[in-house]
């Protein structure tokens, strides 16, 4: 009889055994797909985003973050096709006004509907200004390095259909290592 508990018990084991090592491979599987289709590495090129992002850093970007329920939100750092030439390489900015704002810069600061934006990126004052209403659908962006970038004040908004991500780590170099969502 205690041979039969002892049978038993190893043949439990292994369907425990058997089972977790099921659900680890599944969650693997998916773990890589999520990754392999939901985000992709990205290397900065230009001066645009500095002092957050140097030309040289690599990025990881999720490109699910607004394909279900969220949607952009002032503040992210978002990868895009160029609205005037989606063809080529794309850009990458902070969003600034989202839909219904009414974006304002003057004396070196940014007005979201009014309000003065705390901008603690910033490393030096914006030079030029200008109002805009941002369209349903559409979003206001602007470089960090505002006097040394090409964005919504020279071109015009970013369609959400042209939004391709968020970006949500540097990872390289190592001294450059952080979340930015």
């Amino acid at each position: 009889m205690g041979d039969e508990k002892k049978s038993t018990a190893k043949g439990s084991s292994r369907t425990v055994l058997i089972g977790l090592l099921f659900i680890a491979s599944v969650l693997v599987a998916l773990a890589s797909i999520i990754f392999s289709v939901g985000t992709e590495r990205i290397k900065m090129e230009s001066i645009s985003m500095q002092p957050t992002l140097f030309p040289g850093d690599y990025m990881i970007v999720n490109k699910l973050a607004y394909r279900f329920d969220h949607s952009p939100d002032r503040g992210d750092v978002i990868v895009f096709r160029y609205p005037p030439n989606p063809s080529v390489v794309p850009y990458i900015k902070r969003i600034i006004g989202i839909p219904g704002d009414q974006v304002h810069i003057a004396d070196g600061k940014v007005y979201i509907n009014g309000q003065p934006v705390l901008e603690t990126w910033l490393i030096e004052p914006t030079k030029r200004g200008g109002d805009w209403s941002v369209p349903s659908g559409q979003y206001f962006v602007l470089g960090d390095n505002r006097n040394n970038s090409s964005d919504s004040r020279s071109w015009g908004f970013v369609p959400l259909a042209n939004i391709l991500g968020r970006v949500e780590l540097i990872y390289l170099p190592p001294q450059h290592w952080t979340f930015l969502h």
